[in-house]
């Protein structure tokens, strides 16, 4: 799976704002920093829909990095994944489906006949698979959710919000493999006795918003029209959530005043990238007595289009002792802008250091003897 580097966040403060919707719970953040961008009542509880599949993909997404499954596993259809309602690809009992193929069904059909076997396939049962979810939801810390199957059918306490949406779509953003799926607008589904299924996609605005690239819709006559979209630009990427929207063209109207505010006012700018040489520290009891101070990551900082920033920084160095890796925090960079402190950022060395033996101080002492004598 490809590394992603994650960003820092340094915000310059500015006033989060409303962008109007017609929407109960609504939120715009933007991706690597989590920064919210706008939001109204978006820690309302209301129900979500098959927005609930983001969890259930994460979920899944997670397993197959872990090593547990893999996309062109056999997942065996049970009766009970067969009899799903709803949104379905028509999977037959007792046969078997690749993995990667049920992914597909889930992103672009919101299959919940596939979501339901890649749920028994992962964790056995349907509810075991449920009980992982709610994990996921308190390691994440989100307050405003709770999960009773993982398909999103209409149930008394399966709920969500706007917030923990989008920053469950945020974490599921760390795969970026799921947009390979989400951004796919129609396909078939070979089933074993031959037949196909054809599937479109129930994001529409795939067709006609530029960068727009997923992520996921949602439809009950208890939830109304829900969407979770995200849409990338000139390197930023944006995620918006609507919940509670009357019809469906309401819901995309509303997802495109929410990016198109993000976008026309907003901008990610480089302050220092993770790969530049920030000077050198002293590595105590070190096979090499110095490495070159490095940034864990990128720091970027999510100003408005408009502001002009000068930016400077500090650098604090800790007492460090070998052997070391790549990783280890050996000081901070605290980034200024417009002499205001934005955010302290940890800094690593740029190559693993051995402890010294015997041998290596037997050198550096004779160096340091030579350079004595002249």
């Amino acid at each position: 799976m490809k590394k992603i580097i994650l960003l820092i966040m340094l915000l310059i403060p500015f006033k989060v704002l409303a962008v109007e919707t017609s929407a109960k719970s609504s939120i715009l953040i933007e991706q690597s920093t989590g920064t919210i961008l706008s939001e109204e009542e978006s820690h309302t509880r209301l129900p979500m829909a098959s927005m609930t599949k983001m969890m259930t993909l994460l979920i899944v997404m997670e397993n197959i990095e872990k090593g547990n499954i893999k996309l062109d596993d056999m997942v065996p259809i049970s009766e009970s994944a067969a009899s799903m309602g709803g949104s379905q690809i028509y999977l037959s009992a007792n046969t078997t489906m690749k993995l990667d193929t049920l992914i597909k069904a889930i992103c672009i059909a919101s299959a919940n006949d596939a979501t339901y076997a890649v749920a028994e396939y992962i964790a056995g049962t349907h509810d075991g698979f449920v009980k992982l979810m709610n994990e996921k939801v308190k390691e994440l810390g989100l307050k405003d959710t709770n999960f009773e199957n993982v398909h999103g059918l209409d149930s008394d306490n399966h709920y969500s919000s706007a917030y923990d949406m989008a920053f469950i779509a945020r974490e599921l953003l760390k795969h970026p493999k799921i947009l390979e799926y989400s951004s796919i607008y129609e396909d078939y589904i070979a089933h074993p006795n031959g037949t196909n299924t054809w599937i479109v996609n129930t994001n529409k605005l795939l067709n006609y918003y530029d960068g727009l690239d997923g992520l996921k819709t949602g439809y009950t006559t208890k939830s109304g029209y829900c969407i979770t979209a995200t849409a990338k630009r000139n390197d930023m990427r944006l995620i918006s959530v609507v919940m509670g929207e009357e019809n469906n063209k309401i819901r995309n109207q509303d997802t495109i005043s929410l990016l198109n505010y993000g976008f026309s006012n907003f901008k990610l700018e480089t302050v220092l990238k993770r790969d530049e040489n920030l000077g050198k520290i002293k590595i105590k009891s070190g096979k090499a007595e110095y490495a070159n101070l490095k940034l864990k990551t990128d720091a970027v900082a999510l100003v408005n289009i408009l502001e002009k920033n000068k930016y400077n920084y500090k650098i604090t160095k800790n007492k460090v002792i070998a052997p070391l890796k790549v990783g280890d925090t050996v000081g901070t960079l605290t980034i200024y802008a417009n002499d205001i402190k934005i955010k302290d950022i940890e800094l690593t060395v740029d190559k693993d250091i051995k402890r010294a033996n015997y041998f290596d101080y037997f050198k550096r002492n004779i160096k340091y003897f030579i350079r004595g004598c002249y």
